[in-house]
């Protein structure tokens, strides 16, 4: 695959606009899903996804051929969602959110699982968000996430279990999921 990689940057590099429009295609839908999942807005996510490549491409001359190049872009894409999750942050939030997080009680009223599911992710902290997205969603390891977040193997496990805990009881807590009790004997 790097040599794939590799490749696909050196046609890039010299200009060709079939290799680029291969480049977006081939990395495209992940890059928008990391976004989409990190940011829970579509057009904040395209307006993104645009943001990554522009970048990618004005820096594929320093892409280390060693390493595989969708890591590489996941780790533009995280960086900038975060850059941009910062500057929203500073932004009041929209009472309507709150609307959104009531609880269900039965099971017809739950039009999707995914979305409520979606609505739990988006309360993690960006850290553990970000590290479960790439993790359960993107299937990378540990260590390559660990790169992508600058973080030790260690930590990503940490907030991967963290990111789990927090997601079960928040679903608990909105009646999603039911409470497990243990009884001991």
């Amino acid at each position: 695959m790097n040599e794939d990689d590799a490749a696909q940057v050196r046609s890039c590099l010299d200009g060709n606009t079939e290799a680029m429009r291969a480049f977006v295609a081939r990395f495209q839908s992940s890059i928008f899903g990391l976004c989409y999942r990190m940011l829970g807005h579509r057009q904040d996510a395209e307006d993104i996804v645009q943001e990554v490549f522009v970048r990618a491409f004005r820096s594929l001359h320093q892409w280390d051929s060693n390493r595989t190049l969708k890591p590489w872009l996941l780790t533009i894409a995280a960086n900038r969602c975060r850059t941009f999750l910062s500057k929203r942050s500073r932004r009041p939030v929209p009472s309507e959110f709150a609307s959104d997080l009531a609880i269900c009680q039965s099971a017809e009223e739950l039009q999707d699982l995914g979305e409520e599911l979606q609505n739990a992710i988006s309360l993690l902290r960006d850290d553990h968000r970000t590290c479960f997205i790439l993790f359960h969603q993107e299937n990378l390891s540990c260590q390559e996430i660990g790169n992508i977040l600058d973080r030790p193997e260690g930590t990503i496990k940490t907030w991967l279990h963290r990111s789990r805990q927090e997601l079960a009881a928040n679903l608990r807590q909105r009646g999603i999921v039911p409470e497990v009790r243990h009884e001991s004997r």
